[in-house]
C-alpha cells in the first residue's frame, strides 16, 4: 500500500496549485538567560510541584472529579415543539419562554394543589 501526503497527492491532480513542500520546522534558538532571572522561577515550579503532589496523593493519580451541573428540569422543550406544530414558521425568545415555563409551572402547581385538597 502506498501512502502520499496530501502535498504529493494534490501536485498529482492536473490543475492544481499545490506545489510547495512543507516548510520544515527548525527549533528555536534560546539566548542565554541570566541567573537572577531564574530565582523565582525556581520558585514557582516549587509551588506548582507541591500543588502537582497535593492532587496526586489526594485521588491516587487520578484527576479530581468535576462536578456535574444541576439539572433544570422545564417544559421548553414540549412548548417548543407544539409552537412549531401550529406555527412552522414562528420562533420564540428565551424571555417568552421563560413566561410560557412559568405559566404551565403554576398551571401544573394549582391543579396539583387541587387534587390533593379533595
Amino acid at each position: 500500500m502506498v501512502t502520499k501526503t496530501v502535498s504529493e497527492a494534490a501536485s498529482a491532480v492536473p490543475g492544481s496549485k499545490a506545489t510547495k513542500a512543507p516548510a520544515s520546522r527548525a527549533p528555536a534558538s534560546k539566548a542565554p538567560v541570566s541567573k537572577a532571572a531564574k530565582a523565582p522561577a525556581a520558585a514557582s515550579t516549587a509551588k506548582s510541584s507541591a500543588r502537582v503532589a497535593r492532587r496526586s496523593s489526594q485521588g491516587g493519580g487520578e484527576e479530581p472529579k468535576k462536578r456535574k451541573k444541576a439539572r433544570k428540569e422545564t417544559y421548553s422543550t414540549y412548548i417548543y415543539k407544539v409552537l412549531k406544530q401550529v406555527h412552522p414558521e414562528t420562533g420564540i425568545s428565551n424571555k417568552g419562554m421563560g413566561v410560557l415555563n412559568s405559566f404551565v409551572n403554576d398551571l401544573f402547581e394549582r391543579i396539583a394543589s387541587e387534587a390533593s385538597s379533595e
